[in-house]
């Protein structure tokens, strides 16, 4: 490697998975390699430091969020690889992909506003259930310049530490939002196509969907409280979507039900079905994800809710989590 690059793996509880992940990490060359543990009591840590990682366990007095994970692993970073030029940030839920380090550092190479490099994920299993293959589609973002990567992608050490690294109180959506400073600051974030990681979302409970879904909406709203009055306007559309469909729509049937004519009980399910339509007819979606990308609107509005009654009443939200 041309540059020095060393990568941060954040768990919890990930057992095998883990071990996977650490694995690929040290066949690609990374050094220095960090693991950052959350609490868990799988043997995690015991198993990171077999394989000759360095261990970071959180402070378990202070709540968690992954970006306070990834933070204090870039933190052990600069402790012990002072000279780090790149991170590969990881979850401990994924693997490397063989030649990911080297497709991610060819595009860095002689581009000097160019924060973030990200690939493609894929899920591990997305036959196992409909969650899994709907998750596999999400991450099947278009290549090119982006405005967001997820918790996998190679970043600069010079981008991350002129942004101050990830929010670490943001519960969820702490990646774009990361990544929204650094456009703003006049970095690039590139979506390129190579294979990056696999990825275990395990997901086989519509609970686990509904939980995902309501950690998207949550994410929606705190951006949009952060940097909504930007000129982007960062995430306001997306809150608005959620709580148009997700809770308006269905309120203004409830009550026009309940005081005009009950049916008004069949405007929001006339307009769910009208969208479910759409996506099949005009974008081409697959049946069972356009019903599930249209309901998901009901759980974002939750989460968006969510995100406005703790503001409202000085309570931190804990973490939304689907595993």
């Amino acid at each position: 490697m041309a540059e020095p690059v060393a990568a941060v793996a954040i768990g919890r509880n990930e057992g095998d998975r883990l071990t996977r992940c650490l694995a690929s990490l040290k066949d690609q060359g990374l050094s220095p390699v960090v693991y950052v543990d959350s609490g868990s009591t799988d043997g995690s840590v015991e198993a990171a430091r077999r394989l000759g990682a360095e261990v970071v366990e959180l402070d378990l007095s202070v709540p968690f969020t992954a970006a306070r994970a990834r933070n204090a692993g870039a933190a052990r970073v600069a402790e012990v690889g002072p000279d780090t030029a790149y991170i590969q940030f990881v979850d401990g839920d994924c693997e490397l992909a063989e030649g990911w380090i080297s497709a991610a550092l060819e595009t860095f190479s002689g581009v000097n506003d160019l924060a973030v490099v990200c690939g493609r994920r894929r899920e591990r299993f997305p036959e196992a259930s409909l969650w899994n293959r709907m998750i596999d589609a999400e991450w099947d973002t278009t290549v090119g310049v982006a405005r967001a990567c997820g918790g996998d992608a190679l970043i600069a050490r010079a981008a991350f530490d002129a942004v101050g690294g990830y929010r670490e109180d943001l519960i969820a959506g702490e990646e774009p939002e990361m990544c929204f400073r650094m456009r703003e600051a006049g970095w690039t974030i590139r979506r390129i196509d190579a294979e990056m990681t696999l990825h275990d979302a395990a997901m086989t409970k519509v609970g686990q969907w509904w939980q995902r879904a309501r950690r998207a909406g949550h994410a929606y709203a705190e951006g949009a409280a952060l940097h909504g009055a930007s000129p982007e306007r960062y995430n306001v559309a997306e809150t608005r979507r959620a709580l148009l469909w997700g809770a308006v729509l269905p309120l203004a049937g409830l009550l026009g039900g309940l005081f005009l004519t009950p049916w008004f009980l069949l405007l929001p399910v006339a307009a769910l079905a009208a969208q479910i339509v759409r996506l099949i007819v005009l974008r081409g979606e697959d049946p069972a994800r356009a019903v599930f990308l249209t309901l998901g609107k009901l759980p974002e509005a939750q989460g968006a809710l969510g995100h406005w009654a703790g503001r409202l009443t000085g309570r931190r939200r804990g973490l939304i989590e689907y595993k």
